[in-house]
C-alpha cells in the first residue's frame, strides 16, 4: 500500500513542486490549501491523471486547531493516515518595521509556527502506532543568517521552526524522523512578484552559483529526506541556497 504524504500550503510555489515530486515517487498526496482553491483542485486533478495515485485537496487554516483535526480525520477516513508530513504553509506580511503591528506579528507566528505544531501533533499518534514517520519543516535562511527588518515576524517564525524541529525530533525518535530544510532565494511567483530588476540582481549577486533556486530543487531534497536512503538523517537543518551570503 502506498504511503501518504501531506503537504501544507501545497497549491503553489515550493509546496506545489513538492507535491508533484512525491506523487512521482509514488506517494498518495494530500494537498492542503487555505485560499487557493482553484490552484489546489487543478493540481489534484493533474496528479491523479499523471500518476494514477490517490490525491485529496483539503482546505484548512493550519493555525486553527479544530480545522486541522477535521482535515486529518478526513485523511484517516479516506487514506488511513499521514506517513509523511511537509510543514510548508507560511505567510509573509512584509512591511516597514515602524508600520508593523502586533496583530500582524501574531498572525505570522500563528500560521508559520503554531500551524506546523498543530499538524505535527495531530499526525503523531498514527506515526507512533506504525513506528514510522517523516516530518520535514520548511524554514528559510531568513531564520538563520539572512535578515530583513521588514520581515521581522517572518524571520522570527522561520527561526522558531528550526527550534521546533529539534524538539520534535527529540520527542518523536527513534522511528519518526524530523528534519528541516532552509531554502534561500527560490524563484517562486511569490518570491519574484513585486521586486524590481535591480533588487533581484543584487540578491542574485549574494549567491555563489549566481542564480536563484528552483522550487523543484527543494522538492528533490525533500524527496531524498523522506526516502529510506536518508534513514540515518534526523534532527538536521539543511540549507539549500546556492551558497548564499548572509546579511551584511
Amino acid at each position: 500500500m502506498n504511503r501518504t504524504a501531506l503537504i501544507t500550503g501545497a497549491a503553489r510555489g515550493i509546496g506545489r513542486a513538492i507535491a508533484l515530486q512525491l506523487a512521482k515517487d509514488g506517494y498518495n498526496i494530500v494537498i492542503n490549501y487555505n485560499t487557493s482553491k482553484k490552484e489546489a483542485e487543478e493540481l489534484a486533478s493533474k496528479i491523479k491523471n499523471d500518476y494514477g495515485i490517490k490525491c485529496l485537496a483539503l482546505q484548512c487554516d493550519v493555525s486553527d486547531e479544530e480545522a486541522v483535526d477535521k482535515m486529518i480525520t478526513t485523511v484517516e477516513e479516506q487514506l488511513t493516515g499521514v506517513d509523511v508530513l511537509i510543514n510548508n504553509a507560511a505567510i509573509d506580511l512584509s512591511n516597514l518595521f515602524h508600520l508593523k503591528t502586533a496583530e500582524e506579528f501574531r498572525k505570522t507566528l500563528n500560521v508559520n509556527v503554531v500551524g506546523a505544531f498543530n499538524v505535527a501533533k495531530r499526525v503523531y499518534p498514527y506515526m507512533l502506532k506504525n513506528d514510522y514517520g517523516r516530518i520535514i519543516n520548511i524554514s528559510s535562511t531568513n531564520g538563520m543568517n539572512t535578515y530583513y527588518p521588514m520581515c521581522i515576524d517572518y524571520d522570527a517564525s522561520k527561526a522558531a521552526l528550526i527550534s521546533l524541529t529539534h524538539d520534535l525530533a527529540m520527542e518523536m525518535g527513534p522511528d519518526i524522523h524530523v528534519n528541516c530544510i532552509a531554502p534561500g532565494f527560490i524563484g517562486t511567483e511569490n518570491e519574484l512578484d513585486g521586486y524590481d530588476e535591480e533588487f533581484l540582481k543584487s540578491e542574485t549577486e549574494k549567491i555563489m552559483v549566481k542564480r536563484y533556486g528552483k522550487p523543484e530543487e527543494v522538492a528533490y531534497l525533500v524527496s531524498f529526506l523522506v526516502s529510506d536512503k536518508a534513514d540515518f538523517i534526523d534532527n538536521t537543518i539543511i540549507r539549500i541556497d546556492g551558497g548564499q551570503a548572509g546579511s551584511m
